[in-house]
């Protein structure tokens, strides 16, 4: 089954497959600026870049994907923030580094196999200035600054289906200042900064160049990377979120065809990959309206990382996703139920619990492409279509748990495990916070019991709806009875 994904160059879906003459698909994904905590808005991103590459990887074998993944240490805000807190760039950054790397892990994201830094790039990224002055794309400016020339790249526009003819595009601000922010709107197109000149605002931020000192513009710095990790070769996908199209991914495309200028056939990225924006409660994230979550905070809710991961790929990528806390109650109780089918399999597969546990174990430790689909290939091919993770999640579900044969159940087993933990990343068996009882509950269940075991069964049956009214499951043991909120 093919792997198709819509290339938002094209408008298109078109199959995934590597163009180099050594099979490894090239993937390359802008990372975190690392001046504060990752909010969800950022996972949900980094998140649906993982399920791809676990994709990716059981669509073309083992060691087939290199996967890299920036991290942003010197822009704007890191600077600003690491001044305002009265701290070293390069030790601030690095705590910030450290907390984004043990979420990633909390939230079982696969390490990339390269994690660049902007910082460690700067010789990269002054070099390809360089070349981008010679060949006519960058002028320096008067304080010493160095600027991409916008008109002098006819294809500038493509990704974000821009019409530079339509656009007025200006070297100046309105104060007829240089236009030097790292971040701006699509309705201010403008000669964008590639090197910002020494000012004291920056403190001991800043490098030594042959335009003078300074530090990088944030837009050059993915460009350089790309080129020094992956040789200058065409790579396969660049992903980000959608609000990285403009003007960031517009100006990496316009640096890296300007700097390779006069090369034949040269290509800067074959497919790119966007994340559509996170609401919450129906509203954009802000901190001015206290909902700019980050996984820390989905945790103090009572709610374990593999609840937030799926309730972050419920959603199909393309499509805004609503968060709410209604929906991650529902995702807690998706991954319960995905657990039930697990154990149910493993049971039916393996005939005891000792041997189900070891028997799922083994499974997880297994190369993917020794596993089998089972009656989970539905899913599978859901999911090739343009990462369609909802629909695969809706096939997963569609399989009864309950196998007519043993050889049926351990495929279905293999197939629970490849979709499930392989494709999707959500840990099986699942540890999900448990929702406590409240007194009122634990009282009518307590009744019931009683019921039971005085063979007033009407009763106990009575008081068993009004549970479920309330949304809870009794579980009876032969020595009492267990609650589980549904």
């Amino acid at each position: 089954m093919p792997l198709l994904l819509h290339n938002t160059l094209t408008r298109a879906l078109e199959p995934l497959a590597p163009a180099q003459p050594d099979g490894i698909f090239r993937f390359y994904c802008c990372g975190p600026t690392v001046y504060g905590p990752a909010h969800i808005g950022n996972f949900r991103t980094f998140v649906a870049q993982d399920v791809l590459r676990r994709a990716l990887e059981i669509e073309l074998g083992p060691g087939r994907v290199n996967h890299a993944r920036n991290i942003t240490d010197v822009d704007d805000k890191t600077i600003r923030q690491s001044q305002a807190e009265g701290k070293v760039l390069g030790e601030f950054t690095q705590a910030w580094t450290d907390k984004f790397r043990a979420d990633c892990t909390a939230l079982n994201l696969l390490a990339p196999q390269q994690e660049p830094s902007a910082v460690a790039h700067i010789p990269g990224q002054i070099a390809m200035i360089e070349r981008l002055v010679k060949n006519g794309h960058a002028y320096q400016t008067a304080d010493g600054s160095v600027y991409f020339k916008v008109s002098s790249f006819a294809e500038y526009g493509k990704l974000s289906h821009l019409k530079l003819e339509e656009l007025e595009t200006q070297n100046s601000n309105s104060a007829g200042a240089a236009n030097a922010a790292d971040e701006y709107s699509r309705e201010h197109v403008a000669d964008f900064a590639l090197w910002k000149a020494r000012k004291p605002e920056d403190g001991p931020n800043f490098w030594p160049s042959p335009f003078g000192e300074g530090r990088p513009g944030w837009h050059i710095e993915c460009s350089a990377m790309i080129e020094k990790i992956f040789g200058g070769a065409t790579i396969d996908l660049h992903g980000g979120g959608v609000d990285l199209m403009f003007p960031h991914h517009e100006n990496e495309i316009a640096q890296s065809c300007c700097a390779h200028h006069g090369e034949a056939n040269y290509n800067f990225v074959r497919q790119w990959f966007h994340s559509a924006h996170l609401l919450v409660d129906g509203r954009k994230m802000s901190k001015s309206l206290g909902n700019l979550y980050t996984l820390a905070d989905i945790e103090k809710m009572g709610f374990a990382p593999v609840v937030l991961r799926y309730a972050l790929i419920a959603g199909h990528y393309r499509s805004p996703l609503n968060f709410t806390k209604h929906g991650l109650e529902a995702a807690q109780s998706a991954v319960q139920k995905l657990d039930k089918h697990l154990q149910a399999l493993a049971m039916r597969a393996a005939g005891d619990a000792v041997k189900a546990k070891e028997t799922i174990a083994r499974l997880k430790s297994s190369a993917p492409e020794a596993l089998r689909w089972g009656r989970y290939a539905a899913a599978w091919a859901v999911l090739c279509d343009d990462l369609n993770v909802p629909g695969a999640m809706g096939e997963m579900f569609k399989v009864e748990p309950k196998a007519a044969t043993v050889e049926q159940a351990m495929e279905d087993l293999e197939g629970l495990v490849k979709i499930a933990v392989f494709a999707l990343g959500l840990e099986v068996p699942l540890t999900v916070s448990k929702v406590e009882a409240p007194a009122e509950i634990v009282a009518l269940a307590q009744q019931r019991w009683d019921a039971k075991q005085a063979k007033d069964f009407a009763k106990a049956d009575a008081v068993r709806k009004e549970l479920t009214t309330k949304g809870w499951k009794i579980l009876d043991r032969k020595d009492g009875f267990d609650l589980e909120k549904e």
